[in-house]
C-alpha cells in the first residue's frame, strides 16, 4: 500500500449564503486551510483539524467562537468536539461561554480526561485547570449578531415562526474540518455557536459523538454542519463513516446521508466525509455550503451550490 498521501478538507457552513458575504467566506476557508496545513506538514491529524477549526472560530465570519450566534438571552454559548481516528479518543464540549476556542477546549478533554464529554462551567473550569484562560463572554459578541437577535426576536413578538427551523435561509457557519496525515491517521473536529435566539442550554449536533462529529481509522472521519436536531435524529456523522465501511465512497456516503436527512426529516445542511486513502466527499441539501481542500500539490477552495 502506498504511503498515506496528507489531505485536508475543511467546510465553513452549509446555507443560503448571500452574494456579499462570499469574498469573506473564501477568505475564511483559504486562511484555515493555510492553518491546517501548516499543522498537517508538522504534526497530525488532529493537530490539523483542531488548527484549522481555530482559524475559522478566530474569524467572525463563521458561527463558532468569534461572531458566534446569541442565545435567546443575548450570550454566546458554543458546542466542539474532535476525534482521533487512530485511537477512537474523542473530547466534547457543550454550552461553553468564557472559552475563546471551544475546540481547543475539546482538545484539552480529549487529551487530558478519561472521560468524552463536559459542558457548561463544569467545562469552563476543566478548561481553565489544564491551563486555558477564560474570557468574559461579551469578547465573543460583535455588533452584527446583536442586531440579528433583535430583528429575530421582533419577528418571533409578531407570530413569524421562529427562523430557528428554517435553518437554510439563515447563516447556519458551523465550521469543521477532517484530515489525513502521513501516519495513515484520520481525525475530525466540529465547531459551533448554534443557532439564533436559541433556548440557553440547547446543544445541538457539533458537539456530540457520531452526531455532528466523527472519526475512525477502520471507516472515515466526518464532520456536520447545518440544522443540528435532525443530524442528531441519525446521527449522521457516524452513519457516513458507516457506509463507507460497507462499501461506499464518501462521496456516496455523504450524499446518501444528506439525501436521507432532506427526505426522512426535512433537515437542512451539509458534510463533509473522508477515508484513510484521502478519497473524500462532500454534499448538502442547501443554497451553498463553504469548503477547502489542500493537498501538498493541490488546494481547491469556494461556495459550492
Amino acid at each position: 500500500m502506498p504511503d498515506p498521501q496528507p489531505t485536508l478538507l475543511i467546510h465553513g457552513g452549509a446555507w443560503n449564503i448571500p452574494d456579499d458575504m462570499v469574498e469573506a467566506h473564501e477568505r475564511g476557508i483559504r486562511a484555515a486551510l493555510a492553518a491546517g496545513w501548516k499543522a498537517l506538514e508538522r504534526g497530525t491529524a488532529l493537530d490539523a483539524v483542531e488548527a484549522a477549526v481555530v482559524a475559522m472560530e478566530d474569524d467572525d465570519t463563521f458561527d463558532a467562537g468569534l461572531g458566534s450566534f446569541l442565545t435567546r438571552d443575548g450570550h454566546v454559548q458554543m458546542d466542539a468536539m474532535i476525534m482521533d481516528g487512530g485511537t477512537l479518543r474523542a473530547g466534547g464540549v457543550g454550552c461553553v461561554e468564557r472559552v475563546k476556542n471551544a475546540v481547543c477546549a475539546a482538545r484539552l478533554v480529549l487529551e487530558k480526561s478519561p472521560h468524552v464529554y463536559f459542558v457548561a462551567e463544569g467545562a469552563e473550569k476543566f478548561a481553565e485547570e489544564h491551563g486555558m484562560k477564560l474570557i468574559d463572554n461579551a469578547e465573543l459578541v460583535v455588533p452584527r449578531e446583536i442586531e440579528r437577535l433583535k430583528q429575530v426576536q421582533a419577528l418571533a413578538a409578531k407570530g413569524i415562526p421562529d427562523p430557528t427551523f428554517a435553518p437554510h435561509e439563515f447563516s447556519h457557519d458551523t465550521v469543521g474540518a477532517v484530515a489525513l496525515d502521513a501516519h495513515g491517521n484520520i481525525a475530525a473536529a466540529t465547531s459551533t455557536g448554534g443557532t439564533v435566539n436559541k433556548t440557553p442550554g440547547r446543544v445541538g449536533d457539533s458537539s456530540l459523538i457520531g452526531c455532528g462529529c466523527y472519526a475512525d481509522n477502520q471507516s472515515a472521519a466526518a464532520s456536520c454542519t447545518g440544522w443540528g436536531e435532525p443530524i442528531m435524529k441519525l446521527v449522521l456523522a457516524k452513519a457516513a463513516a458507516d457506509k463507507v465501511v460497507r462499501g461506499q465512497s464518501p462521496q456516496q456516503a455523504a450524499k446518501q446521508c444528506i439525501d436521507l436527512m432532506l427526505s426522512r426529516l426535512n433537515g437542512h445542511g451539509g458534510m463533509i466525509v473522508m477515508d484513510r486513502q484521502g478519497r473524500f466527499g462532500i454534499a448538502h441539501s442547501t443554497p451553498r455550503m463553504a469548503w477547502g481542500w489542500k493537498t501538498a500539490a493541490e488546494e481547491k477552495f469556494g461556495i459550492q451550490h
